[in-house]
């Protein structure tokens, strides 16, 4: 066999092995500050273990969800802001499990990227990992893929796992009745949905991602970066505190489109737009764009990023917990007979 001492090597191929186990060392103590009751491993194995029943449950139904943070990744890479898209991949993935009834228990993330830039891969981990203790949900492992030849200098992107659980009997929606109350709570700003458009609107007003704000505060690519809210908590002590019968997390399609996937067959919902103020942020697009409420109201959460659909005897105890909580509530409308989302008011 050749002794290979002038052979070609693994980092001459383009990927380091020692970077990516470095960045493994760095964030080993944000992803054990999200250990939580029924986590069993650490970082480095080949898989990681999960104990339900240390958990607190006896007999439990299991909920996965998978999802990613767009295009809204384009601004992080370009602007360099990279710390909150961690928050971004949990929110979309945790917001969606606590629709379904569920307590998000762990999560897994997958990063990928040309060349590994170690700092700009532990920032946009410690960001998960920030966006899991919030949550109470535990970073138990991961992936960082290094491929050369598949992303632009710079450039990567990511994808999260979440896995929670309910017990038995305790499944979203259910119950769902014409007369239920809607409770809307403030969304963060755009959250994770729509930024091809958004990105498209940035280049029609000629604006920078370093200009001021149009509607005041930090830089505009600092702005539009503002994270996903996590309704995880609030919404988790809402569910043991009243009759709630179904969540909508407002994400792509809007409040037009998300509604409705929680209400059962001959169910619609009807809201009045005059029950909350629209954002400046979603104004101002809306002007640049010269965007029609329809459209407005099928792309974008409008300030509003998830749906309670509550008993009406309910109503008051969940609306004060949940303000109690630090939440916006707004009550958007009810649950009629007929389909789909019918709106009465205008947006702002």
């Amino acid at each position: 066999m050749s002794d290979g001492k002038n052979g070609l090597t693994y980092a001459q191929a383009g990927v380091d092995i020692d970077a990516g186990n470095a960045l493994v060392e760095r964030i080993k103590p944000a992803a054990k500050r999200t250990n939580r009751p029924g986590v069993m491993s650490g970082l480095g194995g080949f898989g990681a273990l999960f104990d339900l029943r240390a958990a607190g449950y006896t007999d439990p139904v299991l909920v996965a969800a998978t999802d990613g943070v767009g295009t809204k990744l384009r601004i992080a890479i370009d602007t360099g802001h990279v710390d909150g898209v961690g928050i971004d991949l949990v929110a979309m993935c945790v917001n969606d499990l606590v629709c379904q009834g569920a307590e998000p228990l762990f999560f897994l993330d997958y990063f990928a990227t040309g060349k590994l830039d170690t700092d700009t891969a532990a920032r946009v981990i410690e960001g998960i990992a920030e966006g899991c203790a919030r949550s109470g949900c535990a970073l138990i492992g991961g992936e960082t893929a290094e491929m050369p030849g598949m992303y632009p200098a710079g450039d990567f992107d990511l994808a999260g796992f979440a896995v929670g659980a309910m017990e038995r009997g305790g499944e979203l929606p259910a119950g769902v009745a014409e007369g239920d109350v809607l409770l809307g709570l403030s969304s963060d700003g755009v959250h994770s949905n729509g930024y091809s458009l958004v990105r498209r609107l940035v280049e029609v007003s000629g604006l920078g991602w370093d200009a001021a704000c149009p509607w005041g505060g930090a830089t505009l690519g600092e702005a539009l970066l503002t994270p996903t809210r996590l309704y995880v908590k609030p919404v988790l002590a809402a569910l043991k505190a009243g009759d709630v019968r179904a969540l909508a997390h407002i994400t792509g399609g809007g409040l037009t489109e998300n509604l409705p996937r929680v209400l059962p067959e001959g169910l619609g919902a009807t809201i009045d737009l005059d029950a909350w103020d629209l954002p400046d942020l979603f104004k101002w697009m809306r002007g640049v764009g010269d965007i029609a409420e329809a459209e407005m109201l099928k792309t974008f959460n409008c300030g509003i990023g998830m749906i309670m659909v509550v008993h009406p005897e309910s109503e008051h105890a969940v609306s004060t917990l949940l303000a109690e909580l630090g939440e916006t509530v707004h009550r958007l409308g009810r649950v009629v007979p007929g389909r789909g989302v019918s709106y009465s008011g205008s947006l702002g």
